[in-house]
């Protein structure tokens, strides 16, 4: 029996052909989901899809990769670029239009305009990457206008992130619903990840130490451990044990503030970050009263 291969969503490359392909959809109360990426899709993008599709949004996945969110000797050169395969993948999840555009489209000639979220970039990815968060909300306020969506999905993964984005968000008035979804993890573990494909299989077997030091962090939390010194003091050091594997950080943070905190008694996040090899990996396991376990 044939199967009917999806076909990809339509590519539009400007952002007056993007409003033009928004518009009636806007006009007939059909609402907008944008999902930002910076393309080089995988199964946790088309999770985000999927969530827009599943609020009655028309869908709008951007793929961009954005200079500014990478500093110096950074893998902007080398990160995977190949629209072809991501609009392929986007087919299946249902998503309605692909906004593709040229650099030149999104930093003009001239262009000399930062938004930046201040108290929130200070530690963690913010520390490690002074200049990327000021990138990253510059990018995503662009997009917002341009697209101007009333839902916008982003990934756990990239927990700082979303809570930088959603601060922006409110802080600016801006209309667009922010909206996290789940980690979506490999067979083995690891969180989902475009930087995943530079890892050898040596380097990913040792990768594996991260999402098992969150498990057990999670799974000490459950048991009733509630210090924070004790489960990142556990998070530590089942990275720092792991041969080849240099830790960045590793810490219990207050899930909207993302300061440390000394116990758990609100909803919280164990965060790290590691490199192996030339690959910098994050992840994270959401601790708290209304987050469960997985």
């Amino acid at each position: 029996m044939n199967q009917t291969v999806p076909t990809p969503p339509p590519i539009v490359h400007t952002v007056a052909d993007l409003r033009a392909a928004v518009a009636p959809r806007r006009h007939q109360g059909v609402p907008i989901g944008l999902v930002p990426t910076m393309g080089a899709l995988h199964a946790g993008h088309a999770s985000l899809v999927t969530a827009s599709q599943a609020a009655g949004a028309f869908t709008v996945v951007t793929i961009f990769v954005n200079p500014t969110q990478f500093g110096p000797g950074e893998d902007f050169a080398r990160y995977p670029r190949n629209l072809a395969r991501d609009a392929a993948l986007l087919a299946p999840a249902g998503a309605d239009l692909i906004f593709a555009p040229a650099t030149e489209e999104v930093y003009p000639p001239g262009f000399c305009t930062r938004a930046e979220v201040e108290s929130l970039t200070r530690h963690w990815e913010g520390a490690a990457r002074p200049t990327h968060f000021r990138g990253v909300t510059t990018v995503v306020l662009k997009l917002f206008n341009m697209a101007q969506p009333d839902f916008a999905f982003f990934g756990q993964k990239d927990l700082q992130q979303s809570v930088v984005v959603r601060r922006m968000v409110r802080d600016l008035d801006l209309p667009v619903e922010v909206r996290v979804c789940p980690i979506v993890r490999e067979p083995d573990g690891l969180a989902m990840s475009s930087r995943n494909v530079f890892l050898s299989a040596d380097e990913r077997r040792r990768a594996l130490c991260l999402p098992s030091a969150l498990r057990d962090v999670e799974e000490r939390f459950a048991a009733g451990e509630r210090s924070a010194a004790i489960l990142s003091a556990a998070l530590r050091a089942r990275i720092e044990s792991t041969p080849g594997v240099q830790l960045d950080y590793a810490a219990i943070v207050d899930a909207e503030t993302l300061e440390e905190v000394s116990a758990i008694a609100a909803p919280s996040a164990a965060i790290a970050a590691l490199r192996v090899g030339a690959t910098r990996l994050l992840d994270n396991a959401l601790l708290g009263p209304e987050f469960r376990s997985r």
